[in-house]
């Protein structure tokens, strides 16, 4: 993707243009972020906490709901995880099985050494497993 940037003083507010072949949904993925929609809202003990993206550690389905793990805690979501993988920055967030997304920035060890699956450390010390299903999928995000 190119990307190019004007500096000029005139222009009141910031304006994006996205010039495309054709209607993609990388191309729709990129417009909704862009226009900066809703923000990620987590509910813990009856309060709203909108909740940052790089904060996220982890999104993954617990007892039929969707949770969000931060540093500052658990969360749960409205959304569903095909929802979020959809919603979520896909250079920054990978499906590594059928019930969970982790934030590949938030990432501190990989374990390749098992046969056919990966196993996940992320900041704070939480493991997680990617399925064998993902194991491609996210070797190819990580460029390995």
């Amino acid at each position: 993707m190119k990307v190019e940037i004007r500096i000029d003083p005139a222009c009141g507010e910031p304006a994006v243009t996205i010039t495309a072949p054709a209607m993609t949904e990388e191309v729709r993925a990129l417009a909704a972020r862009l226009e900066g929609g809703a923000a990620l809202i987590g509910w813990a003990e009856g309060r709203a906490v909108p909740l940052a993206e790089a904060d996220l550690l982890r999104c993954y389905g617990e007892e039929k709901g969707v949770r969000a793990q931060t540093i500052g805690g658990v969360y749960d979501l409205k959304e569903r995880l095909y929802e979020l993988e959809a919603r979520l920055d896909r250079h920054a967030f990978v499906r590594i099985s059928h019930s969970e997304i982790v934030n590949l920035r938030k990432i501190t060890a990989l374990d390749l050494s098992l046969t056919g699956t990966i196993r996940i450390t992320l900041t704070g010390g939480t493991v997680c497993w990617a399925s064998r299903r993902y194991v491609k999928k996210i070797k190819e995000a990580l460029g390995l």
